[in-house]
């Protein structure tokens, strides 16, 4: 299996929000914040080769929605999608499947357009399988008051409109690891996913072999190196309590099995292995993923 790291841009959220119960005097060295407290971060996607295959997990924010939108997120930097998988030579079109960890809109925006004549919105994917998790599209479809301005319906529905959408966990296997839940499908054979609750119901975190290691896409879990400590944990999570928990067994594991870890939203680093403090589990070496 061949893998790309692939930006979809950078873009900004509240520091506070993000780092949850943490004070801005210790975050802020983490991740330094403008004169609005707004920190900068990334859209790191993953494509997985496969053969025949191209897997790509997560695709961003996208570009369909208003100027009032995106004026609250500040977009920056000159990374598109489009353009980062063109660094590896792929197109849209080449994409088999997508993947999504979940359906918050800075996760899948970026998996539907405005069709030609924009009275509707159609795939940008046209050849892919859209894959999600069942028990998850139904809180992304019937969404609560806290979740429900991340719940796009545009990014969401039109996936199920075009026929493309399946579920990972209908007709996939679950066992329990080390305290965790994994799930495997027969139709991605190289790749199984751990599933956690705290952050968003079912939110999936791929896992696949690479250069004789195990990585591990973090999605909102763990958004980046400096959310490792249990208590930093975003204020953005429906359950936090249960993310502590998670983040818990899900370290413990990680560590144990000395995996490598791939971060969605950190601006600097990609990916980095784990070490033993007195403070606990905390980062080791970071490094690319093209340097595994």
């Amino acid at each position: 299996m061949e893998a790309y790291a692939v930006n979809a841009g950078f873009f900004k959220l509240d520091g506070g929000a993000m780092f949850g119960v943490v004070p801005k005097s210790i975050w802020d060295s983490l991740n330094p914040s403008d004169e609005n407290n707004m920190c900068s971060w990334a859209l790191r996607c993953l494509i997985l080769v496969d053969g025949d295959r191209k897997i790509l997990i997560d695709n961003g924010l996208g570009d369909k929605q208003d100027k009032r939108f995106f004026g609250y997120l500040y977009m920056h930097g000159d990374d598109t999608l489009e353009k980062s998988l063109g660094r590896h030579d792929f197109s849209f079109d080449d994409i088999t499947d997508m993947v999504l960890t979940h359906l918050h809109f800075d996760h899948c925006g970026g998996g539907i357009r405005h069709n030609s004549d924009r009275s509707g919105y159609e795939p940008v994917f046209k050849n892919a399988t859209y894959w999600s998790h069942s028990e998850h599209w139904k809180w992304a479809t019937e969404p609560n008051a806290r979740e429900k301005a991340s719940f796009l319906k545009e990014n969401i529905l039109p996936m199920q409109e075009s026929g493309n959408l399946r579920f990972l966990d209908d007709g996939g296997t679950i066992k329990e690891t080390d305290g965790i839940e994994m799930l495997k499908h027969a139709s991605m054979p190289g790749l199984s996913f751990i599933v956690v609750r705290g952050h968003t119901e079912a939110m999936m975190l791929p896992v696949f072999e690479y250069r004789g290691r195990t990585v591990i896409y973090c999605a909102d879990l763990l958004p980046s190196a400096a959310h490792i400590p249990v208590p930093y944990v975003m204020a953005y999570d429906t359950r936090p309590l249960v993310t502590m928990n998670e983040k818990v067994a899900f370290l413990n594991h990680a560590y144990r099995n000395d995996c490598v870890l791939f971060f969605e939203h950190d601006r600097e680093t990609e990916c980095c292995t784990l070490k033993e403090t007195p403070k606990g589990i905390r980062m080791d070496t970071a490094m690319m993923l093209k340097d595994l």
